[in-house]
């Protein structure tokens, strides 16, 4: 120990000793012991009962006394009151806060609810139930206590659900995920449809909240009629949005489908063409062109009675082909790209390998024409 440590030490016994004295009315000697405290290690409680002391009055000893002794209690209390806020207990169990960190570290629904995948209804209802009661607000106050009650609710309105457990088994398997975050808890899931932390994506929540789910339950709270009634108002908004969303879609259409309708009304209005770049019973001889040697097939009476340049026909042809391949491989390249975005957003790595391999004839066609 150094000296100025052992001279704080012995300032602070000098301090005890000088409220001691104040308790005890002897003026002169907390003083004394508060000078000293002084010299050896100066501090602001001792400045603060020497001013206090200097303040009594000298005359009338039990003034002075009574004012010393109100000092002295004022600061034990305060010492009582800061030993009392250091020893409080906490307002919660280490079982009721593990019970919050073993919700928190679990990587999905079934985990939260201490279930497995082939768990029947009943018994998902009856893990709900018993770790509800264990968590609920009301009874649990440890810190995180309301988040995992909220994760436990929704994991049970999810897996009671036929429909949302089936959509959830597809896409909620466990796989990787940012640390603290998402997709399968502390580890991540395919689709980011879950988040530990209880950070739930909108995908996967559920229609009710935690509190109603529990007042289902157990009957008490709000009255299970309102919470069905508030389910049903919400499903229906979401009916009228979907039903909303398809008559945009069907609009958008319109004036393809006119197009479709005005093309087919202006082909009895107009004669065959020529070729056709594939075989029909209409178009059965096949050609093939003079410099790239491009199949195109032509009518029986084409010799005939085609009187025009097939130098000129043939370049057509070509130009046909050459543009029917690109929009093909537009679309096989749109199909593939569509499919890889996908197998990002699910995080499926199946998926996002067979669309890496996905064929794509017209745009390997396209490229061996143009190679030559």
């Amino acid at each position: 120990m150094t000296i100025i440590e052992g001279n704080k030490d012995e300032a602070l016994r000098c301090i005890d000793i000088a409220v001691q004295s104040l308790s005890e009315g002897k003026l002169e000697k907390a003083e004394k012991f508060l000078l000293k405290a002084e010299k050896l290690f100066p501090t602001q409680k001792a400045k603060d009962l020497l001013t206090k002391v200097k303040s009594f009055p000298t005359n009338g000893g039990g003034s002075a006394t009574s004012s010393a002794r109100s000092a002295a209690d004022g600061e034990g209390v305060r010492k009582r009151k800061l030993s009392d806020s250091r020893n409080a207990e906490p307002e919660y169990s280490s079982d009721q806060l593990e019970a919050v960190r073993k919700v928190k570290k679990c990587k999905d629904y079934y985990e939260i609810l201490g279930v497995t995948k082939q768990s029947t209804d009943s018994e998902i209802k009856k893990a709900y139930k018993k770790l509800a009661l264990q968590l609920h607000p009301d009874k649990n106050r440890a810190p995180g206590a309301v988040e995992a009650f909220k994760a436990v609710g929704n994991a049970a309105a999810i897996l009671t659900d036929a429909e949302k457990r089936k959509q959830y088994d597809m896409y909620g398997i466990n796989e990787s995920h940012s640390g603290g975050g998402g997709g399968g808890g502390n580890g991540g899931m395919r689709g980011n449809y879950y988040a530990n932390d209880f950070g739930y994506a909108r995908g996967f929540q559920a229609d009710v909240s935690a509190e109603e789910l529990f007042n289902m339950f157990f009957g008490t709270g709000f009255p299970q009629q309102n919470v069905y009634m508030r389910s049903q108002r919400r499903r229906q908004q979401r009916e009228e949005r979907e039903n909303q969303s398809s008559s945009s879609a069907l609009i958008n259409l319109l004036p393809i489908l006119l197009l479709i309708g005005l093309s087919m009304m202006s082909s009895f209005f107009i004669s065959d063409p020529i070729y056709s770049l594939s075989p029909s019973h209409k178009y059965s001889v096949k050609r093939e062109t003079n410099t790239l040697k491009i199949p195109y097939y032509v009518k029986d009476n084409f010799y005939s009675e085609y009187q025009g340049s097939v130098g000129r026909l043939e370049e057509s042809v070509e130009e046909d082909f050459f543009n029917h391949l690109k929009h093909s491989c537009s679309r096989e390249r749109n199909y593939r790209d569509s499919m890889l975005a996908k197998a990002r957003s699910f995080g499926d790595r199946d998926l996002f390998r067979k669309a890496q391999n996905i064929n794509m004839p017209s745009c390997d066609n396209l490229q061996k024409y143009l190679n030559t």
